[in-house]
């Protein structure tokens, strides 16, 4: 498992997946290495799976792909060794220029595409024409893509003809949450509203802020999150959040209990990711039986269906939902409801586990192989003619 900043999962939803998917593999009798960067773990294994730590270069541009690099030459190194895996899993397709490397290697790669990064707006003209172009390599270099969004997958067939996986992540259903870690931060359950997210524009962190500004609520909105390399953003959000006592800014929570009890214990959950595909922490949300409310994008929609949240297109609506849910807290708590049963129902990662291990397999055995894409005129002329 290649590509992002490995386990312990403490940064985002590719690590979350990593360390689920990766230790029901190793319990189930698979040889796991996943590839680090960032805080070294102290052993060389982590639940059953092997580690190896390798550094970056930290910079925004470069931090992924150089760590991908490195990983790749010691992949590379195994094979010549004859300690080389059956299958690569890629996560990003930022990291598709080095697919060659391992097709040289006759490793079977299957890519995990993510979401639409070059949509985001802290890339500029140059980053995002990185990405776009780094889409197209995954598409054509690798044996197999991976979506976990159906919205992911229907991106991939307009834009390049391309067929995917769907493979979506699962939901930690969470049965007791610790009303005394709750208690300890000073909160009290269904008395604050909550934001969990990156400080990244595609996020709407601010506009979370200013809609919540725009309500006449009474119980506080608790921020938390932070990013590298946004101080422009993180201080814009600020900015809109004003001197107003009813907005609390946590920072970053990395204690899982702290933040399991603040997703049970919210309110409403407000949800602005627009951009990732299946979102791994409007999972956990769903699964803490949060009543979600949601940017109004289709990924979103696709998570949680008709009944399991409401969504929000500005701040207006957002501050109309926040008002609502305060008028009557018993229906927050019935879609919550809903959404928990959805969560345990449709996102399991027993379930997640055995379609990566079913994927692996066919890679392994040679039954996924490279299609040819057809640019988009192509097939385009190719449908008239079939007319």
């Amino acid at each position: 498992m290649v590509g992002t900043r490995g386990v312990p999962a403490r940064y985002g939803g590719f690590e979350t997946a990593i360390e689920e998917i990766g230790k029901r593999l190793a319990a189930g009798g698979h040889e796991v290495t996943v590839y680090c960067r960032g805080e070294r773990h102290p052993e060389s294994e982590y639940l059953g799976m092997r580690l190896v730590h390798l550094p970056a270069i930290e910079k925004k541009v470069a931090e992924t792909l150089s760590h991908t690099g490195l990983s790749v030459l010691h992949v590379a190194r195994e094979r010549f060794a004859r300690k080389g895996p059956d299958v690569a899993l890629v996560f990003n397709a930022a990291n598709s220029p080095l697919l060659p490397v391992l097709r040289t290697l006759r490793i079977p790669v299957a890519t995990h595409v993510d979401g639409l990064e070059w949509k985001r707006t802290k890339w500029s003209g140059a980053g995002r024409r990185y990405y776009r172009t780094a889409e197209s390599l995954a598409v054509r270099w690798s044996d197999a893509l991976i979506a976990d969004a159906h919205g992911i997958q229907d991106y991939y067939r307009e834009r390049f003809t391309a067929e995917s996986v769907f493979i979506a992540y699962g939901a930690p259903i969470l049965d007791e949450p610790n009303d005394a870690k709750l208690a300890e931060a000073g909160f009290t359950a269904g008395e604050f509203h909550l934001v969990v997210a990156r400080f990244e524009p595609e996020n709407h962190v601010h506009l979370a802020v200013e809609g919540y500004r725009r309500s006449g609520a009474t119980k506080p909105l608790v921020v938390v999150g932070s990013a590298p390399y946004a101080d422009d953003y993180t201080a814009r959000v600020r900015e809109l959040a004003g001197d107003d006592p009813r907005i609390i800014f946590l920072g970053g929570v990395w204690d899982q209990e702290l933040l399991d009890a603040l997703y049970a214990g919210a309110l409403t959950y407000v949800h602005g990711h627009s951009v990732g595909g299946t979102n791994p922490s409007l999972l956990r949300a769903m699964g803490a039986g949060a009543s979600v409310v949601a940017f109004d994008v289709n990924f979103n929609r696709e998570v949680l269906g008709e009944e399991a949240g409401r969504f929000f297109p500005d701040a207006a609506s957002l501050a109309a939902e926040i008002e609502a849910a305060e008028a009557a807290p018993g229906d927050a708590a019935d879609r919550g409801a809903i959404a928990r049963k959805r969560a345990a129902e449709h996102y399991v990662w027993d379930d997640v586990a055995t379609r990566y291990e079913e994927l692996c397999a066919d890679l392994a055995a040679r039954r996924l192989t490279r299609k040819t894409v057809r640019p988009r005129r192509a097939a385009r002329r190719a449908a008239l003619r079939e007319r």
